[in-house]
């Protein structure tokens, strides 16, 4: 029987373009000295540094209490010390956070928080702190915080979702960014604005298409029922669907072979078979087959 804990995942964002620019010598240099960094910052925090893992560290806390503002801690300060303007570093950090039993085994780590914070760190953004339900349950520092959440997101692995929430750490941040309301003039809403303050572009080929957060959820698909259709064979009748979640849009898989996301900014690909994510920023959608196949079906997509 494992024992509970909170399990950290934090990541460099975007380290492999760092690679293509700076050369590897470099670039080894620069990500060793900030996994160094953040490995002394999460222990000066409490936390125990498991392993590092290439542009990115695992660390662990028995007390949830001290995991909360230590992931809080190591965002502002790694925001402070290396991404400022005139340091010329692209590489924002993101962290998955979880709480659950964890397993000790030698010098490493088990258990399904350890895997749902890994997959977390995977789907979130740069600059971003997504954690699991049981983080927030029971602790104060959390509720002090602001908290968006993101709804039950399907992580690999698991045969239930997690109930996600994206940690606000920014010590200036107002809730009323979550939910902008349009302004009102005489009385009446814009009927070109959308209340909720958030749409999805789609574009593959020549062929360009804006969603609203009230027109989801909307499918990507083969056949001329969908509302966004892609015409490719390896593409299924309904293969993803996107949805509209606590302020969020969703890709949803539905098909038979998966997609695959990129983010703009670099990152691992997301390889989603049954599978959601949330979508963030710009990026691209492969579907069907991966983007390392070159006449792959792929959609560009940007949220904002």
């Amino acid at each position: 029987m494992g024992v509970q804990s909170t399990v950290v995942f934090a990541d460099l964002f975007g380290s492999t373009g760092v690679f293509e620019s700076l050369g590897n010598a470099k670039a080894t240099e620069l990500v060793t000295e900030i996994t160094t960094w953040l490995g002394a910052r999460f222990a000066l925090n409490g936390g125990r540094v498991v392993k590092f893992l290439g542009d990115g560290v695992l660390v662990v806390f028995t007390q949830n209490r001290m995991a909360v503002p230590a992931v809080m801690d190591v965002q502002r300060a790694y925001e402070a010390e290396f991404l400022l303007p005139m340091s010329g570093i692209k590489m924002p950090l993101r962290i998955g956070v979880a709480r659950g039993d964890v397993e000790m085994v030698g010098d490493d780590c088990y258990g399904d928080a350890v895997n749902i914070a890994a997959r977390l760190s995977e789907l979130t953004g740069p600059h971003q702190i997504w954690v699991n339900a049981e983080v927030v349950e029971g602790t104060q520092l959390v509720q002090e915080s602001h908290l968006r959440p993101l709804g039950a997101i399907q992580v690999r692995g698991r045969s239930e979702p997690c109930n996600v929430y994206q940690l606000e750490w920014q010590e200036d941040i107002d809730s009323r960014y979550f939910t902008i309301q349009s302004p009102l003039a005489d009385g009446l809403a814009d009927p070109n604005s959308d209340a909720l303050g958030s749409q999805v572009e789609l574009a593959w080929l020549d062929y360009t298409k804006t969603f609203k957060a009230f027109d989801l959820p909307v499918y990507i698909g083969r056949v001329r029922q969908a509302e966004f259709v892609v015409n490719d064979p390896r593409v299924s009748r309904q293969h993803a669907r996107l949805e509209w979640r606590n302020g969020s849009v969703v890709l949803v898989d539905v098909s038979s072979y998966g997609c695959w996301v990129r983010f703009a900014g670099g990152g691992s690909d997301v390889l989603l078979r049954r599978e959601e994510c949330v979508l963030h920023g710009r990026g691209e959608i492969a579907l069907g087959t991966p983007f390392s196949d070159l006449s792959a079906p792929v959609i560009t997509f940007s949220v904002r």
